[in-house]
Formats: C-alpha cells, sequence, structure tokens
C-alpha cells in the first residue's frame, strides 16, 4: 500500500487474519469444530492478555514477536468460531435432526412468484412427532404450488407443513453453477416442495413489524412506478436499481449492462446511498446554523440512510456504505478523523460479526474491492497525467477512479463471471451523468409518490425517470452491439486466478513506487498466465469427449470434437434450463459454436453422423432409445457402444436385449424413479454395465 503506514490502519491488519479465520471456516462449513476452536480461542487470548501484563516482569518485549503471533492466532480462531457459531447446522436443535411428522415454519422473506411457483426463505421454529412439540431452527427453502394464481403467502405468516425435506441437490453437470453452495452461504440446507393444499396457515403478520412495514411500503413504491411509468423494462430496471425489487428484466438488457461492465448499476450499491447522503445534507443544511441541532442532524441522516438500506433489502453493498457514511458522519459530529480503509476495515468487522457468511458473498467482495481500489489505486492512477484544463482534469479523474474499480475488482470478477468487458471505460463514463440523474429524479419521485397531494409533480419525475432510463439502456445497448464488446468464456484456474492479481497489483503500484522487482515479478506472472493460457486452448483443440448432461424433465448429449461441438436435445437455446445446465459446459469447453439438432433430426458433419435416434461419433456409436423404439422389432440385433434410455419408455431390459447389443447402458434422469430402479435391478442381474443420471452427476466420456 503505497505511501501508507501500518499504524494508520490499524483495523486492516487486525481484520485480515479474522478473515483468513472465516474462510477456513467456510471451508469447514459442515465439520462442527465449535468445541476446540472455543478451548484454543480461550487459550490464545488468555496467553495475549497474561503476555501484556507480564511484559515488563519477563522482558517479553525481547520477543515482540510473541505478541503479534498471539494476537494473530485469536483473531483467525475467532473468525473460524463466528463462522462455526453462525452456521445453523451445528445447531443441535436443528430440524433436520430431530425427529417430526410437521414442522412449523415462518417465512423470513418476501415470496418470490413465478407462475402459479411460489418460493420463500422460511425459519423452523417448532417440529412436531405424535402430537409433541419441541422447539427446533433451522432455514428451510419453501417452494409452493399454488392452486391459481393468488398470492398465497407472504413475510412473516406462521405455516404448518408435513416434515417432508430433502438436502439441496449439489451440481450435475460440467461449469454449472453450484446452487447448493449458494444456499449453504445463506445458511441453508434442506428445501422442501408443497402443494398449496399441503400447508395450513396458522397465523399472519407474525414477522418483524419494522420489515414487514419496509416490505410493505417498497410494494406501495413499486405499484406507484407501475401507475406513472408505461415501459416495462423502465419499470423493472427503476424498481432493481432504486428498491432492490427482484424485477424480471429482458435478457437484452441484462446482457447490454453485464457485456458492458455496468451490471451493478443494476443493484442498488454504494452509489445509490451516496446520493441519498448527499440529498439529506443538502435538506438538512439549514441546521447548520443551529450550534445544538449537530446530534439532531446526525440521528436524523444515520436514521434515513438504515431506512432506505432496510427498504432495499439490506443488500452487502448497501450495508457497506450505509455503514461506511455512519461512521463518518458520527466521526465528523465528534470531530475525529480516520484513514478510509480504517473505516472501511471496521464497517467490514462489524458486518463479518453479524454474518460471517457474508465473506463469501460475490456483492461484498466485489463491493469491498472497488472501494480499497478506489481508495489505493485511484490516486495513483490520476497522478499519471496532469491536465491543466478544469475539464479534462474531471473527465481523467473519473476516467482514473473508473481504471482503479476495474482493475482491482478484474481478476474476481473474471473469475466468477467468466467474461471481461473491453468498453468498461466507456461504458462507465457514460453511465455516470444518466446513474445520477435516475437516482436523483427516482428518489424524489418515492418521496413525492407518498403525497397524494403532489400528484402532477409525481407525474413529471415519472415521464423524466423513464426517459432517462431508457436513455441509458439505448446507450449500453448501442456499446454492447460494437466489435469485440467482450471477452467472453475466460474460465481461469486458481493458479491463473493467483496469478492475474499479481500482475494487476504489481504493475499498478509500479505505477507510484517504480521498483524494479515489481515489474520483474508482474511480467514473470505474466508470462506464465499466457503459457498456462495458451496451454488450455492447445489442450481445447485436441479434447474430443461425449457428455450426457442430467437436465432431470429434458435429454441433452453434447458430441465435443475440439472447438466444435453437437448438442442434440429437446431444449431450445433460449431454455432456462439450457442456460443453465448445458451452457457453461459449452464455455467452459471453448465451444466456439455448437450446433443444437433436435432429438430425432438428422445430421452429418467431419465428425458425427446422426440417422434419427442412431448416432456415429468418431469411433464411438451411440442409439437413442425412448418411446418410438418401444414397440420396434428388429430383424436382427444392432450393435452399438451406448444405449440412452430417455423419456421413460415402457420396454423392459430383456427386449431391448433381443434387439440391441450394448457395451453400456446409460439411464436418463428423465425417467421415473420406478422405472429407473427396476432397470437398475434388471441390469445387475443380467450383469450389464450401467449408469443412472438421476440425482447423480452428468456421464462425461472422453474420446481421443
Amino acid at each position: 500500500m503505497a505511501g501508507i503506514h501500518k499504524s494508520e490502519i490499524p483495523a486492516v491488519l487486525l481484520l485480515l487474519p479474522f478473515i483468513l479465520g472465516i474462510a477456513i471456516g467456510c471451508y469447514f462449513v459442515n465439520t462442527n469444530y465449535t468445541y476446540s476452536l472455543s478451548i484454543g480461542l480461550a487459550l490464545t487470548s488468555s496467553g495475549f492478555i497474561l503476555l501484556n501484563f507480564l511484559y515488563r516482569q519477563f522482558k517479553i518485549y525481547q520477543y515482540s514477536w510473541l505478541g503479534s503471533l498471539l494476537l494473530t492466532t485469536t483473531l483467525l480462531l475467532s473468525g473460524w468460531l463466528a463462522t462455526s457459531l453462525h452456521s445453523d447446522l451445528n445447531n443441535k436443535q436443528h430440524f433436520s435432526k430431530q425427529r417430526a411428522d410437521f414442522l412449523i415454519i415462518k417465512v423470513t422473506d418476501e415470496p418470490k412468484q413465478n407462475g402459479r411457483f411460489f418460493r420463500c426463505v422460511t425459519k423452523v421454529e417448532q417440529s412436531i412427532y405424535h402430537r409433541e412439540a419441541v422447539v427446533a431452527s433451522g432455514n428451510l427453502l419453501l417452494t409452493l404450488v399454488a392452486d391459481s394464481n393468488s398470492h398465497p403467502l407472504a413475510y412473516g405468516d406462521e405455516l404448518l407443513i408435513p416434515a417432508k425435506f430433502n438436502l439441496v441437490a449439489p451440481p450435475y453437470n460440467p461449469a454449472e453453477f453450484n446452487y447448493k453452495q449458494y444456499l449453504v452461504h445463506q445458511n441453508i440446507y434442506h428445501q422442501c416442495f408443497l402443494s398449496a393444499g399441503q400447508v395450513a396457515k396458522l397465523r399472519t403478520q407474525a414477522g418483524n413489524p419494522i420489515v414487514a412495514y419496509a416490505l410493505e411500503t417498497r410494494q406501495q413504491m413499486v405499484m406507484q412506478l407501475k401507475r406513472y411509468l408505461h415501459n416495462p423494462q423502465a419499470i423493472a430496471v427503476a424498481s432493481t436499481l432504486l428498491l432492490g425489487y427482484k424485477a424480471d428484466l429482458d435478457p437484452d438488457i441484462l446482457k447490454a449492462y453485464a457485456k458492458t461492465g455496468t451490471i451493478h448499476v443494476l443493484s442498488v450499491s454504494g452509489a445509490h446511498v451516496a446520493v441519498l447522503f448527499l440529498l439529506i445534507s443538502f435538506l438538512l443544511r439549514p441546521l447548520n446554523r443551529f450550534k445544538h441541532a449537530r446530534l439532531f442532524r446526525t440521528t436524523t441522516a444515520v436514521s434515513l440512510i438504515w431506512g432506505y438500506a432496510l427498504l432495499t433489502g439490506f443488500s452487502p453493498a448497501v450495508c457497506r456504505a450505509a455503514l461506511m457514511i455512519s461512521l463518518l458522519i458520527i466521526g465528523k459530529t465528534f470531530r475525529r478523523q480516520a484513514h478510509g480503509l480504517n473505516i472501511l476495515a471496521v464497517s467490514a468487522f462489524i458486518l463479518l460479526l453479524y454474518n460471517p457468511f457474508l465473506f463469501m458473498d460475490v456483492g461484498f467482495q466485489l463491493s469491498y474491492l472497488a472501494v480499497v481500489g478506489l481508495i489505493i489505486f485511484q490516486p495513483i492512477i490520476n497522478q499519471q497525467f496532469n491536465f491543466k484544463n478544469t475539464w479534462l482534469r474531471k473527465l481523467w479523474y473519473w476516467c482514473s477512479a473508473s481504471l482503479a474499480a476495474q482493475l482491482i475488482t478484474f481478476p474476481l470478477s473474471t473469475l466468477y463471471f467468466h467474461q471481461f468487458p473491453i468498453y468498461f471505460l466507456i461504458s462507465n463514463l457514460f453511465i455516470i451523468l444518466p446513474s445520477e440523474l435516475i437516482m436523483t429524479v427516482g428518489i424524489a419521485f418515492l418521496i413525492t409518490s407518498l403525497i397524494p397531494a403532489l400528484a402532477p409533480v409525481t407525474g413529471t419525475l415519472g415521464y423524466l425517470l423513464e426517459h432517462f432510463i431508457l436513455w441509458m439502456n439505448q446507450g449500453l445497448s448501442f456499446i454492447e452491439a460494437m466489435p469485440y464488446s467482450s471477452l467472453d468464456k475466460v474460465w481461469l484456474t486458481t493458479t491463473e486466478f493467483l496469478l492475474l492479481c499479481i500482475v494487476v497489483g504489481l504493475i499498478t503500484l509500479f505505477l507510484s513506487r517504480k521498483y524494479a522487482w515489481q515489474l520483474t515479478v508482474a511480467l514473470t506472472s505474466l508470462l506464465l498466465l499466457s503459457i498456462s493460457i495458451s496451454f488450455k486452448a492447445y489442450h481445447a483443440t485436441q479434447h474430443n469427449s461425449l457428455v450426457f448432461f442430467n437436465t432431470k424433465k429434458h435429454t441433452a448429449i453434447l458430441l465435443n470434437f475440439g472447438h466444435q461441438g453437437v448438442v442434440v436435445t429437446d431444449l431450445n437455446q433460449q431454455d432456462k434450463n439450457f442456460m443453465y445446465s448445458i451452457q457453461p459446459c459449452l464455455d467452459s469447453l471453448q465451444i466456439e459454436k455448437a450446433n443444437l439438432i433436435q432429438l430425432h433430426q438428422n445430421l452429418q458433419t467431419t465428425f458425427l453422423k446422426k440417422h434419427e435416434h442412431y448416432l456415429q461419433f468418431q469411433n464411438k456409436s451411440l442409439l437413442i432409445f425412448d418411446k418410438h423404439l418401444s414397440q420396434i422389432q428388429l430383424p436382427q440385433q444392432l450393435c452399438v457402444d451406448y444405449l440412452l434410455f430417455t423419456d421413460n419408455p415402457h420396454a423392459d431390459l430383456s427386449f431391448i436385449c433381443k434387439n440391441y447389443t450394448f457395451k453400456q447402458l446409460i439411464i436418463d434422469a428423465n425417467n421415473s424413479a420406478q422405472r429407473t430402479l427396476k432397470l437398475m435391478h434388471d441390469a445387475d442381474s443380467l450383469h450389464i454395465k450401467k449408469v443412472s443420471l438421476k440425482r447423480n452427476n452428468a456421464l462425461v466420456i472422453v474420446s481421443n
């Protein structure tokens, strides 16, 4: 950290081992080390306290490293223990550890609707076994199939449900998003699917009244947006950007924001809180004349900021900004100053102490990294050019801020999202004005919408808000449509990610310190990174494989030949199942363009010949056995390498063996559980090699 002495940032130095402890705790989240960690923490903290009392008596100052070691170990164990204690699965009263016929649960967030399906997070309060209720704990993800489009669930509802729950399924397909791990970091390990008839509502409005009021207010504001704005996409962007409301955004709009590096605009973030703070400061400015109004001004500003954070759902970025601004306001009130990194570290420590799993949240990581970049790297980049012209100086200031935030988040965002926006500087400069206008006009709109007498003003603000959003959407869509707007399908290994971090960090610091070793190490790391990526690219050209996907209710087979690929499936490319389960695999294999064909469509390429149900892929043959073949008798046996049993045809294995010979039976995930079990049993009896995809990983067969 150029120009920063460690004495200026003690909170940062204390935070680092605490974060390391949380990271270790998250890695071992399914293992309960609470007892051992408590003993270890008691010993190290006692040793540190004792060391301070006996510092002079035993001349321990000669071993100054000992105190640092004990304090670092104490903080590391504290982070690990905090994570272990926060994990509901380590609680003896967790509902999964109790015998139960029924569960009493409470809806703890706003239910999300998708057609007839309603999904929400619930908290288990009691488990009932043989009519005896005992206290229980833990979170449960509930999916309810409603009888109609009516809204059967609301925040604070207390429900009685049958104790029919399952562990959240892991990812079954290559490169698929790990939804199970995502839920684990939200303290959710189990889920259940129920129909409306299986659920009895015991009470309503049993949740936190403040949260309930905030959710109700947000719904009213969303309704006001729908009333005054007319374009569906403008409404979706406004409700997402201003209120953190999870609206269904058009895929093309999402793509435009993602590929231009401005996806952060579509979430309530620190910038929104900063705009609100400036607005509050402006409104409270008249109170500056009164000496004794300082405390009132501080209390009002902090309350309004946290009220907005509550309204928008307490996203990590908003909590970070709200906490930082609150600390700044309080410090200014009592005439205290602190380094920006110190305030940032204190806010992170408070949030992580409340919820250690926040450390694994992508929004939390990117939000804090971006601010670190603004504090450390932005001054370094900004001083590279010194313009005399005021407007050029301001323009370069914004450019340096965008570069700093993008550079420091570049490795992590590439690791998570597998793409890099080439025109990020142009797009981020472009959105400065419209996003500020949208936030300012949007907040004013939300305030006036609550006052019926100001309806004409609200209408005017709504008109401006809608057109600002449409202007921003059109501009970003234009940038996204430019040639080479983004670098896609970038899949980094852990080693490549670390090398990229070294390159970005040391080159930026070299601009400030000009140490030769920084440039040498950075260029060496860049060379190693280039070699690794080149080797992967070469390996991809030589890689040939067959992939049988687990898509639950559908069929999907990938025939991969170097950078080429053919997907045989009953899905279309825009289907959510295809985008979720198949597209990530295509991207990770660096398949430039996949040819998508239907199950019974014929095709002939240089590496594949497909005729109806029969496929010949290089030296491997495959038969897709479905309902169309279940009654067909062949004059002679057909010999294939693999037989895929799919779509639950009414045919037993003896009938199949009379018509086909095969080396391996593959039972698709879309077959019924009963038929899958029978096929597995019959295959064992006939000594046939088999594999079932139901609740199992996709089958990958490498063919080189």
